[in-house]
């Protein structure tokens, strides 16, 4: 039976969203479903960016520990290397400086040293020439580098403080306030002028 432009004799309309499925209405409707999944997903996202955000785990904590202690190692050997080719070169300068001293005849002294706060000087068993006219380093016959400052006390003050080698550095005074420093070299050739 046909009926012109009157549905009124078929089946009621349903639509795919009024359709009960069964998870629901809207679980039936494929458009609904995508939006679902979207939305699925967007939490689904959401969760794993929080997760991201907060996935700093003690291991990962340890690692890093690991990492920068390891990177200071590394700095720290790196500056020891460099110290001590320095070291090696500043060795090699005095050397060559006692040679050239005892070449021209520059006699060596016997050292003195002052005590840490300046205020005392003791004299040493050690012959040498000095390298700052402050007399605050010296190098010995032996090419050995000092730096004359002693704990002192009344044994240094009766039998005479005893000086320890240093490692030399290339530029005396480094670090100092502007104008102390000078290099080695310069020191050493200074030292040789004055005779």
């Amino acid at each position: 039976m046909t009926h012109d432009g009157d549905d009124t004799g078929s089946l009621p309309r349903s639509s795919p969203s009024s359709a009960p499925g069964p998870l629901g209405p809207a679980a039936s409707t494929p458009g609904t479903a995508a939006t679902n999944d979207a939305g699925g997903t967007g939490d689904a996202l959401g969760s794993t960016t929080g997760r991201a955000a907060s996935s700093t785990t003690p291991d990962d904590v340890a690692a890093w520990r690991a990492q920068r202690t390891e990177a200071a190692a590394h700095q720290a050997n790196e500056l020891e290397r460099r110290r001590a080719l320095e070291a090696a070169e500043a060795a090699e300068l005095l050397r060559e400086f006692v040679a050239e001293a005892e070449r021209r005849g520059i006699a060596p002294v016997l050292l003195q040293a002052r005590s840490y706060a300046g205020d005392a000087t003791y004299r040493t068993k050690t012959l040498g020439w000095y390298l700052r006219k402050n007399r605050t380093l010296a190098v010995g016959t032996d090419a050995s580098f000092y730096i004359l400052s002693v704990q002192g006390g009344l044994s240094a003050r009766l039998r005479g403080a005893t000086l320890v080698p240093s490692d030399p550095p290339l530029v005396l005074g480094k670090g100092g306030r502007d104008g102390e420093s000078i290099s080695l070299a310069d020191a050493i050739e200074l030292v040789l002028d004055r005779g």
